[in-house]
């Protein structure tokens, strides 16, 4: 699953280069006369835009601030609406409001992502951007989100924070829309501890990302950074060149981590068949990141007591049930609070989503599962499944 899995001495070497051979310099800016051409985020941002086929990547902070830079390089701001799905994590409602936008939260369907039919009776004449998020892996059904949007000349933005190097019918996730966020923190496919990057092919877009994350500044040819101009409003929302030499190192082994994470997946699911549940549905199951194995129990009581039983024999969950409260908006009290839509009604405000993810069960793929543990995961479940079902 995450890109620490296969963290080694390429890391270790990207990070002393700074410090052998790049004048120490751990800024990303500045200091020409002293890194000898070392420019580390520099160089992430190059290979992640070429890795994803797109004509620009800006790297920043964290997939958090990824989503805030990319919404306000939309021309987000307080008057909007943004919509987006109450499966998410919780940095994607959290960056709406940054921006001074209004979320307005829509259901998921059994993809778990967010359901078109939903996001169409949502729209209204303040709707300015759509925000899908390809949740644990796998990718929003986007051909009928973009058409939708499309009718209505609504902006998309796409959250692939938990996808990258996921696709969607041979397109990477979070290049299909005007702008695309990622995160690479410690628990993404690829890692540098914490980061982001934002995504775009349109360069007008990509300028103002850039001044946004670094207090607006215009990056001049001719002047130094001193004394060059600001072209925006802006706040700090850097990488540092140790995060950017990290990136580069793990860059190299992303479609190694999504093929073994997709070999495993396969192995298990075949396995799993025999497990009388219904597995989560596949926009492009060929696409799939591979990370997640979710399927969905008869009712509540059954999944509370299937997880139970796993847990007692030693296997974990991912997000589901183990973090739904950080992943599910019916427990964001505390962000709903002021959003007269929202606030005091959460409990009851996305009950399909609720009927969902409720009684879902999410498996972690991991990098380096063996052929036994494998086994040992698939048997176990098995071994629950005949306990509990």
């Amino acid at each position: 699953m995450p890109g620490f899995e296969l963290f080694g001495e390429e890391e270790r070497q990207a990070i002393n280069e700074i410090f052998d051979h790049g004048g120490g310099v751990v800024f990303a800016h500045g200091f020409d006369a002293m890194r000898n051409g070392s420019y580390k985020v520099r160089e992430f941002e190059r290979e992640f835009a070429a890795r994803l086929g797109a004509k620009y990547a800006q790297a920043v902070s964290s997939g958090t601030a990824a989503l805030k830079v990319g919404l306000l390089s939309l021309g987000v701001g307080p008057g909007d609406e943004v919509i987006t799905q109450a499966f998410t994590f919780v940095a994607t409602v959290e960056a709406i409001r940054e921006t001074g936008a209004v979320p307005v939260i829509v259901d998921v369907n059994d993809t778990l992502n967010m359901d078109p039919a939903a996001f169409r009776a949502a729209i209204t004449p303040r709707t300015k951007v759509v925000l899908p998020v390809h949740m644990m892996g796998e990718c929003a059904e986007m051909d009928e989100i973009m058409a939708i949007a499309k009718e209505h000349n609504i902006l998309v933005m796409e959250d692939a924070a938990q996808a990258l190097g996921a696709s969607y019918f041979g397109r990477n996730a979070g290049t299909m829309a005007a702008v695309g966020a990622y995160s690479t923190d410690a628990g993404k496919s690829l890692n540098t501890g914490e980061g982001g990057l934002v995504v775009t092919n349109d360069e007008q877009r990509y300028v103002l990302a850039r001044g946004l994350h670094d207090h607006g500044h215009e990056y001049s040819k001719t002047k130094g950074r001193g004394e060059e101009g600001a072209i925006c409003f802006g706040f700090n929302y850097r990488m540092t060149e140790m995060q950017g030499a990290v990136g580069v190192a793990q860059l190299k082994k992303l479609d190694t981590i999504v093929a073994r994470q997709r070999e495993n997946k396969a192995k298990l699911m075949k396995r799993l068949q025999a497990l009388p549940v219904k597995f989560r549905r596949s926009a492009d199951p060929n696409g799939d990141l591979g990370d997640t194995i979710v399927f969905f129990l008869p009712d509540r009581a059954k999944t509370d007591k299937f997880v139970a039983a796993m847990r007692a024999k030693g296997l974990g969950t991912k997000n589901l049930p183990d973090a739904i409260g950080w992943h599910f908006a019916k427990h964001w009290k505390h962000v709903m609070q002021g959003n007269p839509r929202y606030e005091g009604k959460c409990d009851t405000a996305w009950e399909k989503t609720a009927d969902l993810l409720e009684c879902s069960v999410a498996i972690p793929v991991m990098v380096k599962m063996d052929d036994a543990r494998i086994e040992h995961v698939a048997e176990t479940l098995l071994q629950v499944g005949r306990e509990v079902l």
